[in-house]
């Protein structure tokens, strides 16, 4: 079972500039104290950003990875709907390959109010590029096993 399935969350709106996705706030989300558990809130925030950035893969060729998330809790929950929303700010290339995309990202509870909210970079690495970087890994233990 996925974390999406986990979460029981719902993809509203998927387009290449905006996700909107929902879960429901349920005690098994809480943290000790009863209220909505901020890993959460981050869980939900990266997913609607990785959707998005999966709006912008071709995945005969590429993947897309989230490499940053920041976050800033701002109000506490306790029941009702979370509803996460991305919206792309902006894409650049990466100076390692690929190229990252730069979300900016909230959460609101059922009143519209901001739960959390901040940005996620996501990067698209060419599935080329990923084979490289194993054969890197794999060169580099061995070389490490033989010394």
């Amino acid at each position: 079972m996925s974390l999406v399935d986990t979460l029981h969350m719902t993809v509203l709106t998927k387009t290449p500039e905006r996700v909107e996705a929902t879960i429901p706030i349920t005690p098994e989300l809480f943290q000790p104290h009863g209220f909505l558990h901020g890993g959460i809130t981050i869980a939900l925030l990266e997913s609607v950003a990785s959707f998005g950035a999966e709006c912008h893969t071709d995945f005969d060729k590429e993947l897309p990875f989230g490499i940053e998330v920041q976050v800033r809790h701002r109000k506490s929950g306790q029941k009702g709907t979370l509803l996460g929303v991305a919206e792309l700010d902006h894409e650049e290339p990466s100076k390692s390959g690929g190229r990252k995309q730069f979300w900016n990202v909230a959460a609101y509870d059922d009143e519209g109010d901001v739960i959390s909210d901040g940005r996620v970079i996501t990067k698209v690495v060419s599935l080329e590029r990923l084979a490289e970087k194993e054969r890197e890994r794999s060169a580099s233990k061995a070389s490490q096993r033989a010394s």
